[in-house]
């Protein structure tokens, strides 16, 4: 009874547990540093004629169709099957490598609908996944990049690859099963340039899309395998000028001669004729394009580095690169004279260009170069 009446009065001079905790919640809430809001800047408008996207801008949000991911950036994909269903009379294709099946299957409709379109690739990459995977891995072994395409075409994960799976899931299959016309760089008769890295698109001789991503789920996505992922970042341009798009027209045709005959009137890599710089104007932009490589027997102010290193020697203020790879001296030169004097220049190069400006004698910090 005596302890009755002392819980009695523990009762009376203490809170009831469940007000206890709230309380203590709120307390630590309180000691906690809460992020502030994300807030999402608005995006800049578009130029008339030269629309630019990123894969990784903090200007939009899109959801991924493969893996289903929410995520920041510009659907990059989308963009260019939504300039591929607009072709009334041609669509031209020349990338490294196509392993997107709604790029693919946007092709095929425009196909069968009675519009021309060629596709070029490189011939690393030319081949459909099943029909390489057949060949040099099983579900269960294989290099790395072997197993996300597997992973990518085997969606039900059975570790086989049914005939549905590979006309959703194959681009090249789905290219080939439609007769697409395609071709890559042993077209010329030779065991292929390895300098066939363009990327872009030409709708109705028209309408060009121009960009530094290769049509793969990592390119543009994300790696499949890899929920975190988000792809290499990446952009593209996507440019409405009649007088610009005859210049890729003109290179698209070079590459591809006659096409699937079996001629070797294609011309790659350094057998292409070398071009000079062309510009266009349009609007207040202008625009200068010139295609690659260049023979070393040629003066190199003549090549598409020449041309870069031309526009960073007129810098005043500040340059800034966004790059994969940076490993060519003679523009990290350039960039040293800018800096000297008192161009700021700033670099997001994954590889080399910090090595590169430390080796002239550079002390950078973070950033800024």
């Amino acid at each position: 009874m005596i302890g009755d009446r002392r819980s009695r009065n523990d009762k009376s001079k203490f809170l009831p547990l469940h007000l206890v905790s709230a309380l203590l919640l709120g307390l630590t809430m309180g000691c906690q540093k809460v992020p502030p809001p994300q807030v999402r800047p608005e995006p800049l408008p578009q130029d008339t004629w030269i629309e630019v996207y990123f894969n990784q801008s903090q200007f939009g949000k899109y959801t991924e169709p493969y893996r289903e991911v929410r995520r920041s950036g510009d659907d990059l994909e989308q963009e260019i099957v939504d300039t591929i269903n607009k072709a009334q009379s041609s669509v031209d294709v020349a990338v490294q490598e196509l392993r997107l099946p709604k790029i693919a299957q946007a092709l095929v409709d425009r196909h069968q609908a009675g519009v021309q379109v060629r596709v070029i690739l490189e011939n690393t990459y030319s081949r459909p996944l099943s029909e390489m995977m057949a060949a040099e891995v099983t579900a269960s072994d294989g290099g790395d990049r072997n197993q996300e395409y597997w992973q990518w075409v085997d969606r039900d994960r059975d570790g086989k690859l049914s005939e549905t799976e590979i006309n959703q899931g194959d681009a090249l299959a789905i290219l080939r099963n439609a007769k697409v016309p395609t071709i890559d760089d042993t077209a010329d008769g030779s065991a292929g340039s390895g300098l066939m890295h363009h990327k872009f698109v030409i709708v109705d001789g028209r309408t060009s899309i121009v960009g530094s991503a290769n049509f793969t789920p990592s390119g543009i996505h994300g790696d499949f395998a890899e929920a975190k992922s988000r792809g290499n970042a990446n952009h593209l341009l996507k440019i409405e000028s009649y007088e610009l798009a005859q210049l890729f027209t003109q290179e698209f045709n070079v590459m591809w001669g006659d096409g699937r005959t079996g001629n070797p009137d294609s011309r790659f890599g350094l057998a292409k004729t070398w071009r000079p710089v062309k510009q266009v104007q349009l609007g207040d932009s202008l625009v200068s394009v010139q295609f690659s490589p260049i023979s070393p027997s040629q003066p190199w102010s003549k090549s598409g580095n020449g041309l870069i290193a031309k526009t960073l020697d007129t810098a005043s203020k500040s340059v800034d690169l966004a790059l994969f790879v940076f490993s060519e001296q003679k523009l990290v030169n350039v960039l040293e004279s800018n800096h000297r004097q008192g161009v700021e220049i700033r670099d997001r190069s994954r590889f080399c260009l910090e090595e590169l400006l430390r080796s002239i004698g550079y002390a950078g910090s973070g950033d800024r170069f």
